[in-house]
């Protein structure tokens, strides 16, 4: 499966690289994309959950990597949860490879 790479901005300005097994992640996020935070909590958790069930289909068993992506995302979003306007930004879409998108 063609792994990915999400670079976020958080909050905070914080950046955190993010992990998906998956391309199905470019259907939910786009480059450059500000999301508010409760809408790009959703948006990785639906992306991850399908990334997830494409590795299960294809290798038979969960990728815990997506499955700790997500837990990794809903953390750190969660310290930002009374940030009114609290938003964060896709800096970018890249493969494994690091070919970007």
């Amino acid at each position: 499966m063609p792994e990915m790479y999400f670079l976020v901005r958080w909050p905070d300005g914080a950046i955190q690289r993010c992990y998906s097994p998956s391309t199905v992640i470019e259907d939910f996020l786009a480059p450059g994309a500000v999301y508010p935070l409760a809408d790009f909590v959703e948006r990785s958790r639906q992306a991850l959950g399908i990334a997830g069930d494409r590795v299960r289909a294809k290798y038979g068993f969960a990728c815990g990597s997506a499955a700790d992506q997500l837990a990794q995302i809903e953390a750190t979003a969660a310290g930002f949860g009374s940030v009114p306007e609290a938003a964060v930004t896709v800096e970018a879409i890249t493969r494994a490879n690091g070919q970007a998108r």
